[in-house]
């Protein structure tokens, strides 16, 4: 019997329990060996970040932290003062030293490195928190574009959806993918959301335009691609001189036109190799990169992959294989959450 404890506190966000939690629950009816149990610094009812109450089985005085089999540390906005507990981060501690792996889920990851046991580990957490987690903690390598990584026994997540897409994975390593797709349908998940998926869509990494010239310019790329897009071509669209848009677009957008363009090119190719066969070389030419070879050259540099490698590890080819570990390298910052 696999015993799973998650850790909640004060403030934390539900459904980085709720989802997690449900998707144990579903693999055990499934094929049994799991028994999930929810930890907090005190047993009783504890408040989640919305208002809803959760129920703590256990206190961590009456829980040994020995012997588990899989430590999940939720986050949410209360995270910062559960970091500030010292009794329940030195249970973390031994908790996380005592299980055969050990898991966050969102802010979850500044609390588990409150403990030490993330030290020279990769990890990511929400796209929000990642300057936070990289103030308080330079010791650690923060990748915030996968919505999970594995590191070894360590597993974290991104927030809210991506705690559910972990659980399935973890479930995967352990029963195979036959029983993390019962346990995906019951939920009616998609089931081979890959650790590498970026958590950023287009309008999450960028900022958004603030003109209406800006706003057209950028309107024409997210909708096709694979146009030309030149700065000429973005500045004749938006009635400004090249020169006058470049200034502009970086300025509202963050980056400049033509890396904007780059990146939303290759976001489309990453959709595109993972949803369907299409040649890589028919990817290439009809989202604007020309050739397969400008295309394979654009995902080593921004992704540390050749398309082909890609879509070997995540695209339809592989659907029901073994979960990959994240890999791809990224991405944008921002704090708060």
């Amino acid at each position: 019997m696999r015993r799973v404890v998650f850790v909640v506190y004060e403030g934390f966000q539900a459904v980085d329990l709720v989802g997690p939690h449900s998707v144990f629950h579903y693999a055990q009816q499934a094929a049994g060996g799991y028994e999930c149990r929810v930890v907090a610094p005190g047993a009783g009812p504890v408040r989640s970040s919305s208002g809803l109450p959760m129920v703590a089985e256990h206190g961590i005085g009456d829980l040994d932290p020995e012997g588990l089999d899989t430590l999940v540390v939720v986050g949410g906005p209360g995270v910062s003062d559960a970091c500030r507990d010292p009794a329940l981060v030195a249970w973390i501690a031994a908790a996380a030293a005592g299980s055969r792996r050990v898991a966050s889920v969102c802010s979850g990851a500044l609390l588990l490195a409150a403990t030490g046991f993330l030290t020279g580990r990769r990890v990511t957490t929400h796209w929000a928190r990642e300057r936070q987690l990289l103030d308080q903690h330079p010791e650690l390598t923060v990748d915030c574009d996968p919505i999970f990584i594995r590191d070894g026994p360590v597993w974290t997540s991104a927030g809210v959806s991506a705690g559910m897409d972990l659980a399935l994975a973890l479930v995967e390593d352990d029963h195979g993918p036959e029983i993390a797709l019962a346990a995906a349908r019951e939920m009616v998940l998609y089931l081979r959301r890959p650790g590498n998926q970026s958590q950023f869509s287009v309008p999450l990494w960028s900022a958004q335009p603030s003109s209406d010239p800006i706003r057209k310019a950028v309107r024409a790329v997210q909708e096709d691609p694979g146009a030309r897009h030149s700065v000429a071509a973005l500045a004749d669209l938006a009635g400004l001189s090249p020169r006058h848009l470049q200034r502009r677009f970086t300025a509202e957008i963050g980056v400049g036109p033509a890396a904007y363009v780059e990146r939303v090119r290759v976001e489309a190719a990453r959709r595109a190799l993972t949803e369907a066969d299409e040649p890589v070389a028919a990817i290439a030419r009809r989202l604007g990169f020309g050739t397969a070879e400008t295309l394979r050259r654009v995902f080593r540099r921004r992704l540390g992959i050749a398309p082909g490698e890609y879509r070997e590890r995540f695209g339809p080819a592989g659907a029901g294989g073994p979960v990959a570990e994240a890999t791809v390298p990224g991405s944008p910052t921002t704090s708060g959450g």
